[in-house]
C-alpha cells in the first residue's frame, strides 16, 4: 500500500490504498486458510503468516485502516466488541479496583460486575458526567483501569474525556473510552487523553448487520496493558476471522457518506421529536437542551452521531404500544446499521441498570428523514 491520503473518507473509500498486486484487484481478496507454509529452512514463507489465530491479510489491513481512522499507536480487532471489553478487563487483578461510569451498556456493566465479583476485585460505578466528583472518586479509589462511554448508551450521556484523562495520569490510573456511538470519525478519545480506545465493530464502523467484531486501539504501544492485550488475544485466540474483515473492511468504506446521512436525519428527528407532544425527553447530544451538548460541541467532530433515546409520555405499555406501531423501523437488537432500529431497553435490561420503563432507543440508519418522521408520528399517533 502507498497511499498518503489524510482526508478520512479518502482512507476509507480506497481500504487504505490497498491493491491486489496479484491481480490487479482493487478490492481485497479473501484470504481463508488457517495455515501457512514454510521454506526449506523452515522459515516463513510470507514473513508474518504463521497461523490463521493471528495472522490474516484481511484482519491486518482492517486493523490499519482503523488504526489511521483512530490516529492510534496501534489497533487490533478481535471476535465481538464484548471480547474487546472482556480482554481488557482481564487484565486486573485481584484487589485492583475498577472505576466505571454508572449507565454503561448493560452488557459492559453485567461482565464487570460477575469478573469483579469472581476475582476479587473492587468495583466502583459511578456518574462519570459529574467531572469533579468522578475525578475526586478516582483519586480516593486509585483505580487500575476507569471505563467511561461517550455518548453512553442508552442514556446518551457526555463525560469530559479530557479532565478524566488528566486525573488519570495524574493518579497513574489507565483510561479506557468507549466510543461505539461516536465511531472513529466523530470523536478521538486517544486524541483527548484515553489510553484505549473501544469500538463494537459491529455497529456502525461495519454497518450492515452482519459482522461481529470488536476494536481496540492504543495511545502507546509500548505500554504494558497493550503488550498484555497483544499477547492475550494471541493465546486466548479471539480473532475476526477472514471472512468478517472482509466484510468489515467492506463497510469502512462507506462509512463517512453513512455517518454523514444517520447524523443529519437523527438531528432532525430529535428536533422533532422534542416538541412533540406525547414524548417526555429526548436525549440527544445535538439537541442544545442535552446536558452534554457543550461537551458534544467541543469534543465531536462532524456530527452527534446516529444514536438517541426519548421517553414516550405514559409508561411501560405506552411504549411498548408505540414500538408494536411500527410498520418499517425494524424492533431488534443492536444499532449502527443501515437500517433503523428501535428497542425497548428495560425489557432487556430489568432492573439491572434502572433504565426507565418508558424510554425507547433509536438507532438510525440510512432511510429517507421524511419517512423516517413520518412512521414515527404515525405510531406516536396511536400511543
Amino acid at each position: 500500500m502507498n497511499d498518503e491520503a489524510k482526508g478520512k473518507a479518502t482512507l476509507a473509500a480506497r481500504a487504505g490504498g490497498f491493491f491486489d498486486a496479484a491481480s490487479g484487484g482493487v478490492v481485497p481478496p479473501i484470504q481463508s486458510s488457517t495455515t501457512f507454509i514454510r521454506d526449506d529452512d523452515y522459515n516463513p514463507l510470507v514473513p508474518g503468516n504463521v497461523y490463521g489465530r493471528d495472522h490474516n491479510d484481511q484482519v491486518r489491513l482492517a486493523e490499519d485502516i482503523l488504526c489511521r481512522m483512530e490516529e492510534a499507536s496501534d489497533t487490533l480487532l478481535f471476535s465481538s466488541g464484548m471480547a474487546a471489553i472482556g480482554t481488557l478487563l482481564d487484565w486486573l487483578k485481584p484487589g485492583q479496583t475498577l472505576l466505571m461510569q454508572k449507565g454503561t451498556y448493560w452488557g459492559t456493566t453485567a461482565y464487570a460486575r460477575r469478573l469483579c465479583e469472581r476475582r476479587n476485585i473492587r468495583l466502583v460505578e459511578a456518574d462519570s458526567t459529574e467531572t469533579e466528583t468522578f475525578c475526586n472518586t478516582l483519586q480516593e479509589e486509585q483505580p487500575a483501569i476507569v471505563l467511561v462511554e461517550v455518548p453512553s448508551n442508552p442514556w446518551i450521556l457526555m463525560s469530559d474525556i479530557r479532565a478524566i484523562a488528566a486525573s488519570c495520569l495524574a493518579n497513574g490510573c489507565r483510561l479506557a473510552v468507549d466510543a461505539t456511538a461516536a465511531t472513529p470519525l466523530l470523536m478521538k478519545p486517544l486524541a483527548l487523553g484515553a489510553d484505549i480506545v473501544i469500538h463494537s465493530a459491529t455497529k456502525a464502523i461495519n454497518g450492515h448487520s452482519d459482522v461481529l467484531a470488536g476494536v481496540l486501539s492504543c495511545r502507546t504501544h509500548q505500554d504494558d496493558l497493550w503488550q498484555f492485550i497483544k499477547e492475550q488475544r494471541h493465546d486466548g485466540g479471539a480473532i475476526l476471522s477472514a471472512q468478517a474483515a472482509w466484510l468489515l473492511i467492506r463497510g469502512m468504506r462507506t462509512l463517512p457518506l453513512r455517518l454523514e446521512r444517520m447524523c443529519s436525519t437523527s438531528q432532525a428527528i430529535a428536533d422533532h421529536l422534542e416538541n412533540h407532544e406525547k414524548i417526555e425527553d429526548v436525549w440527544y447530544p445535538g439537541l442544545a437542551s442535552h446536558e452534554g451538548h457543550e461537551l458534544a460541541k467541543r469534543d465531536m467532530d462532524g456530527g452527534y452521531g446516529y444514536l438517541m433515546s426519548f421517553l414516550v409520555r405514559g409508561g411501560r405499555d405506552d411504549a411498548l404500544r408505540f414500538c408494536a406501531n411500527l410498520k418499517g423501523i425494524h424492533r431488534a437488537t443492536s444499532l449502527g446499521g443501515v437500517e433503523s432500529l428501535v428497542e425497548h431497553r428495560h425489557t432487556l435490561e430489568g432492573e439491572l441498570t434502572g433504565c426507565p420503563e418508558n424510554l425507547i432507543r433509536l438507532s438510525v440508519g440510512i432511510e429517507e428523514p421524511e419517512d423516517l418522521l413520518n412512521e414515527l408520528d404515525s405510531a406516536l399517533s396511536a400511543v
